[in-house]
């Protein structure tokens, strides 16, 4: 049976923030701004007569690629620039926007701007000598907004939409347990199995072959009790404190070993493998294997819930479509919403009932028509006030399924 090796205290180590600074990786140094300090300054921002610009941006490895994310950026900034004459701002204050739109732009242009993480927001507004940079881990996607306050929703929920996962690195004689948030990668107590040692045979006792199968049954007995181990010291820590989701890391294909000493309760929250060698593996490296594993999973979440949506469409139970969505959304009909990553429209928010519309004649009776630049990003915005699951689906098959936005419903 496995043994629990203890770790001193200096060893329980804390957030990747060290590793991050590390020099020549061309990233910022220093302690990691706190996005929970970041969001109580910018709930405090009155903008008046100017406006605020908020960014969200994915630095995913496919977005960094050949600096795919800038490319993305610039237009997406020729879009708002086109746009703000509809908003009927002011002159200074459209400059005033447009001014801050290159600050936005020329601050991600710098690769030594940019955090390891696998997001960023930035908000801005130069009469308020507000310019705020914040590292996300994950982004729902990237959007950039012109609006009265800073749009903070997506800052709130980063925390509880990530979780806490429960990570194991392991190979034959060890594993290395770690858990992981949005922000930070803490290692725990450790297992060390108990292995084999001496010669390899032990003499022809009752017949040929009979001391190679000893040593294989006894090599086979060991690797069972030191997954089973790993099994149950996995069930306690989430017994202890619930993980949201499980990654099972090992050199080669080592990881789906475990998958059978698992608890029912554990599977059933297994959101995938990595390879990783827990002789050699840091908590940056951790930690972004499990973002990865994550990921994946969401990729596929996601899928089901696409196929969820078009079969429940016909009963009554999902809508499919901006207009009917943006709809149930009003009435907090909305229990998911399903968003088509590269949708985009013009739109209004109807200044007495605050529903999002996207027709000027769709306010009638619910005050002013107030135009706002893409009511997919406000949609994300007023989901994520009311609690509903947002998800963004970039999988090709899954994306082309949604007519822009699509949402699963609580009633109909």
């Amino acid at each position: 049976m496995g043994t629990i090796a203890s770790r001193s205290s200096s060893d329980r180590v804390r957030g990747i923030t060290a590793e991050r600074a590390a020099p020549g990786r061309g990233r910022p140094r220093g302690r990691v701004p706190s996005v929970a300090e970041g969001l109580q300054r910018l709930s405090r921002v009155e903008a008046g007569p100017h406006r605020v610009v908020s960014c969200y941006l994915k630095l995913e490895p496919r977005d960094r690629s050949r600096g795919k994310y800038l490319i993305k950026l610039k237009n997406r900034v020729r879009e708002v620039v086109a746009a703000l004459p509809r908003l009927g701002l002011s002159r200074s204050v459209q400059r005033e926007v447009e001014r801050d739109l290159e600050r936005v732009q020329s601050h991600l242009a710098t690769p030594a701007n940019l955090p390891d993480t696998q997001g960023i927001a930035i908000f801005a507004c130069a009469p308020l000598e507000l310019f705020e940079v914040l590292p996300l881990p994950v982004v729902y996607r990237s959007r950039l907004a012109v609006d009265a306050t800073p749009l903070v929703r997506e800052l709130a929920s980063v925390e509880d939409e990530f979780g806490r996962q429960l990570t194991v690195v392991l190979d034959r004689t060890s594993a290395r347990f770690f858990e992981v948030t949005a922000w930070a990668t803490e290692e725990l107590n450790g297992l060390r199995a108990d292995s084999t040692r001496g010669k390899r045979f032990h003499g022809d006792q009752n017949g040929p072959g009979w001391g190679e199968h000893t040593y294989n049954n006894r090599i086979r007995a060991e690797k069972q009790r030191h997954l089973d181990a790993i099994a149950r010291e996995l069930f306690a820590l989430d017994r202890a404190n619930p993980a949201h989701g499980i990654v099972v890391a090992a050199p080669g294909q080592e990881a789906g070993a475990l998958e059978p000493f698992l608890h029912n309760y554990l599977v059933e929250r297994l959101l995938g493998t990595a390879r990783l060698n827990p002789k050699d593996t840091s908590l940056a490296a951790v930690h972004g294997a499990t973002l990865a594993v994550r990921e994946a999973w969401e990729r596929a979440s996601e899928r089901n819930l696409v196929q969820e949506m078009i079969e429940a469409v016909g009963g009554g139970w999902a809508v499919n479509g901006m207009t009917a969505t943006l709809r149930a959304l009003s009435r907090g009909q909305a229990r998911a919403l399903l968003v088509h990553a590269d949708a985009g429209e013009p739109g209004f928010r109807c200044s007495t009932s605050g529903r999002l519309t996207l027709t000027e004649r769709d306010c009638r009776g619910e005050g002013d028509p107030i135009p706002v630049l893409d009511v997919v990003d406000d949609a994300i915005e007023e989901a994520l006030r009311q609690g509903v699951d947002v998800n963004v689906v970039y999988e090709p098959e899954a994306r082309d399924a949604i007519d822009g936005l699509g949402a699963l419903l609580r009633f109909r």
